[in-house]
C-alpha cells in the first residue's frame, strides 16, 4: 500500500449519530452484525463454509513457532460499480499460490520484509457472508474521499491462534500495539470467526503514539478501549492513522487439549497506481 501524502488523517465533515458511525467519529468502534447490517442466520451455510476454512490453515511460514496459522489474499473494489474482484496469487510449490504482504516499517518484527503468504481458498471468493462483511466494512470507510475516487485495495486475512497444551502460547504479529500503515486512508476491520477453549486474546485500542508498546505499560488516558471478542462475527474497526491496536496472546483453556481463536481481518486502503 503506497502512502499518499496529500491525504489528511482526519474524518472531516459532519458525523452521523450511532454506534455504526463511531469509526468515522472516533477512529475506532466495536462492530457486531447489527452494526454491519449482516444477517448471519440467513447465511448459515456460508458461515459454516467460512468457519471450515480456518481448519487446516498452514503455519505462518515466517514464524512457525508462534502457533499462528494464516492465509491471505488481495481483492480490488471499484466504488463506482460495486465490483469486488480477487487478484490471482503467484504460483508456489508449497502452498499452491501465494500473495505478497507488505507492511513497510510498521511491523517491527518484519521491517521492510515482503512476505509471501498462502492464498485464501478460491471457494471463499463466492462466499456470501464473506462478501457481505467486506462490503459492510467498506461502507464504514467510504466516507473518506480518497476511497471513493479510485480503486480500493482490500486485503483478506484468515488467522488462527491455536494451542494444544499448557506450555504453548500463540501470539499475533506484531506482539505489541501497532498501526498497519501504508496510507492515511488505511482502515482495518476484524471479525471473530470462532473461539474455543482459549484464555486471553484481549484487544486493546490506544492512541497512535502508543504503537510499539505493551498495553500494560501505558498511562490509563492513552487507552481508548479494552475488550475480548467472544461471540461469532463480533468485531471492531479502526481508522489506522488515528489509533493503534493490539491483540494479546492466547493460552489453552480448561475444556480440553486444544484451543483456538479464528479471526477474519479485512484491510482497506487506496489502490494507488504505479504510474
Amino acid at each position: 500500500m503506497d502512502e499518499s501524502p496529500t491525504t489528511p488523517c482526519l474524518a472531516g465533515g459532519a458525523t452521523p449519530d450511532g454506534q455504526a458511525t463511531r469509526v468515522r467519529r472516533d477512529g475506532y468502534a466495536r462492530l457486531g452484525t447489527a452494526d454491519l447490517g449482516v444477517d448471519a442466520d440467513a447465511m448459515a451455510e456460508d458461515l459454516a463454509e467460512l468457519a471450515e476454512a480456518y481448519h487446516g490453515l498452514p503455519p505462518d511460514p515466517y514464524a512457525r513457532a508462534t502457533h499462528r496459522y494464516r492465509r491471505y489474499s488481495h481483492a480490488v473494489y471499484l466504488p463506482w460499480t460495486g465490483e469486488l474482484s480477487y487478484m490471482p496469487g503467484a504460483p508456489d510449490e508449497e502452498f499452491g499460490t501465494v500473495t505478497e504482504y507488505w507492511q513497510d516499517e510498521h511491523n517491527p518484527e518484519y521491517p521492510r520484509v515482503l512476505r509471501r503468504l498462502a492464498d485464501i481458498p478460491s471457494a471463499l471468493h463466492s462466499n456470501r457472508l464473506l462478501d457481505a462483511l467486506i462490503r459492510a466494512d467498506l461502507e464504514h470507510a467510504l466516507w473518506l474521499e480518497d476511497l471513493r475516487r479510485g480503486p480500493v485495495y482490500v486485503g483478506v486475512h484468515l488467522i488462527v491462534l491455536g494451542v494444544r497444551d499448557r506450555e504453548q502460547v500463540a501470539v499475533s504479529s506484531p506482539n505489541c500495539l501497532h498501526q498497519d500503515g501504508g496510507s492515511p486512508a488505511t482502515f482495518t476491520f476484524a471479525h471473530l470467526a470462532g473461539r474455543r477453549n482459549v484464555e486471553g486474546g484481549e484487544n486493546v485500542i490506544a492512541t497512535p503514539e502508543s504503537a510499539g508498546r505493551q498495553p500494560d505499560a501505558l498511562a490509563p488516558e492513552a487507552v481508548h478501549a479494552r475488550f475480548v471478542l467472544t461471540e461469532p462475527l463480533d468485531g471492531y474497526g479502526v481508522h489506522d492513522c488515528r489509533v493503534s491496536h493490539y491483540v494479546g496472546p492466547v493460552r489453552l483453556g480448561d475444556e480440553g487439549d486444544e484451543g483456538r481463536r479464528d479471526i477474519l481481518i479485512v484491510g482497506i486502503a487506496p489502490y494507488t497506481p504505479a504510474l
